[in-house]
């Protein structure tokens, strides 16, 4: 009995909820304090966890990446950040939020990096899913898409 409490808290608390991990995600890119925040919400998940939660974890670290000093600790931190966005859309090829969260850093990054060659097909799932989703998910994704700077006008008109 007391092993199954345990294992159903360490469940509960380990990992943030998708909601408040959204909430936080929009704000990231206002502060330095919102993206050390939004990656200690991540921390503790790992590969095993929801792939969506697994795709928000690279997404921080890609952020974090910006605040290393260094070239190279930059270079290893958006690595490894990408690396585990690519995992989940492997993992969760249908994701519409997966497919949003990596739109989102490759349209972010700088060309240097290299990591931008997804955006023409992840919004184009976008689009083509969007109308299938929840309407918590739809207004989520609908808010991104409106402000993006990978949709067209008429491309965010469409989905209103």
């Amino acid at each position: 009995m007391k092993t199954t409490f345990l294992a159903f808290f360490l469940f509960v608390f380990s990992n943030p909820s998708i909601t408040e991990i959204r909430k936080l995600y929009v704000a990231v890119l206002s502060s330095e304090s919102n993206a050390k925040e939004f990656a200690a919400k991540l921390h503790e998940v790992g590969k095993e966890d929801n792939k969506t939660l697994v795709a928000y974890k690279g997404a921080s670290l890609a952020i974090l990446s910006k605040l290393e000093k260094k070239a190279s600790d930059k270079s290893k931190k958006f690595k490894e950040g990408s690396s585990l966005i690519e995992y989940a859309v492997a993992n969760e090829p249908n994701s519409i939020e997966i497919r949003m969260i990596r739109l989102s850093v490759q349209e972010n990054v700088p060309k240097i990096v290299n990591y931008r060659g997804n955006k023409k097909e992840d919004k184009k799932f976008l689009l083509d899913h969007y109308k299938e989703q929840s309407s918590a998910l739809k207004t989520y994704i609908g808010d991104f898409i409106t402000q993006s700077k990978s949709f067209t006008a008429a491309e965010k008109q469409s989905i209103k």
